[in-house]
């Protein structure tokens, strides 16, 4: 089997990508070493930003988003016992974001192509992707129990951090930054409707939580636990009075989240970690194959929906002109809003969560800085813009 773009990966940006490529007559397929119902049910990021949902709209994919969505117009920050809201389209000329979750958003791409696109094979584990360095790269899979090969004008890599894509550019050209945290996120799903209307993220000398929500009647939350924390430790009971312990405030002492039954529980380890170039010979990484951000940010499917757009874009480039200059810069191009969107998550995680290493002196440092969000103005559009996803080129 041949085709023009072959995409190792069936999350979100691999999905997004073969539908953009779709619309603009570009043939791929599409590779998935999971089950359908497993990608369908892959708990991810539920955050989307204005740029997001704006191509998921352009693409065919908005319907059910538009229908079942919320959009939200700010969060809500506590610190030192006091709440303070950022208003985002006060502060960025209009734009806000969408609560949907990444489930979602895979179970609209794949009915999508299913309907009408291309190849899009579930189970088919690939195994390595050979001769990115010629005109003819190769991708070897098992699917259906045979040992097959799938060759390709270029090969995408959207297989995350854990896949076999990034493999293949050698090591020698390959680039490694990371950061790992000294802390990890203990986060449940909750058959309880949120009692707030936007995201609440909380400083607190305990430990660092936020409030989520996935609908109108079912809450996600996270708290900040030591890393290697077993979930099974933390009892549902615990669970909801730590939660409450650190959304605590002095001017309304009985606010308290509603409780429901938890229905998952799992901890995230929280990891930045970048790889360069996104681009080897006909080679390209998209998403986290490239690059993974702490959730604090909400970036990492905001990231990943970027990769591919740009990526796409230089598809249709080369489609329609010929022209191979979108394709040249595309690794330079991303890689300038990934630095910028890592440095963000870096910002709000080591803001907002407290190490368990820091010392007084640097807990009163991270109120300072809260205190001057809630107080500056410029300080709390610097938030927003980033928060809301800045323009392709890395413009507010």
């Amino acid at each position: 089997m041949h085709t023009t773009v072959g995409i190792v990966g069936g999350g979100p940006a691999g999905l997004l990508l073969a539908r953009l490529l779709h619309n603009a007559g570009i043939d791929s397929v599409v590779l998935e070493r999971k089950d359908r119902a497993y990608v369908e049910q892959r708990q991810r990021a539920g955050i989307l930003e204005q740029a997001t949902v704006d191509v998921l709209r352009a693409s065919g994919a908005g319907a059910r988003l538009d229908a079942e969505g919320m959009p939200h117009d700010g969060i809500e920050l506590r610190f030192d016992g006091r709440a303070h809201r950022v208003d985002f389209p006060e502060l960025t000329g209009g734009r806000r974001v969408w609560v949907y979750a990444q489930t979602e958003v895979v179970k609209d791409l794949i009915a999508l192509h299913l309907t009408d696109g291309g190849p899009l094979l579930f189970e088919a584990e690939v195994h390595a992707v050979e001769g990115v360095d010629t005109d003819r790269p190769v991708i070897r899979y098992t699917h259906e129990g045979r040992e097959q090969t799938l060759t390709c004008d270029y090969v995408v890599g959207c297989d995350g951090f854990h896949g076999v894509a990034r493999d293949a550019v050698p090591e020698s050209v390959r680039t490694t930054y990371e950061r790992t945290y000294p802390y990890s996120w203990l986060g449940i799903l909750a058959d309880a409707p949120p009692v707030y209307d936007e995201l609440i993220y909380a400083h607190s000398e305990r430990g660092f939580a936020l409030a989520s929500m996935r609908s109108p009647s079912v809450s996600r939350l996270y708290l900040q636990v030591p890393n290697g924390t077993d979930p099974a430790d933390w009892s549902d009971e615990r669970i909801w009075d730590e939660l409450d312990a650190r959304f605590a405030l002095t001017a309304n002492p009985g606010w308290r989240l509603k409780r429901g039954p938890v229905t998952a529980k799992a901890v995230l380890p929280m990891r930045s970690h970048v790889t360069e170039p996104m681009r080897h010979g006909r080679l390209f990484l998209a998403g986290d194959a490239a690059h993974i951000v702490p959730p604090t940010g909400a970036k990492g499917l905001n990231l990943a929906a970027t990769d591919v757009i740009v990526l796409a874009r230089a598809f249709a480039q080369l489609k329609e002109s010929g022209s191979t200059e979108l394709l040249d810069s595309y690794s330079d191009t991303c890689l300038r809003r990934v630095w910028r969107a890592e440095h963000f998550s870096y910002f709000m995680t080591t803001t907002l969560h407290v190490d368990p290493e820091q010392s007084a002196f640097e807990t009163k440092l991270q109120l300072s800085q809260l205190d001057r969000i809630a107080g500056s103005a410029h300080a709390a559009a610097e938030l927003a813009e980033n928060y809301t996803g800045l323009a392709l080129d890395g413009t507010t």
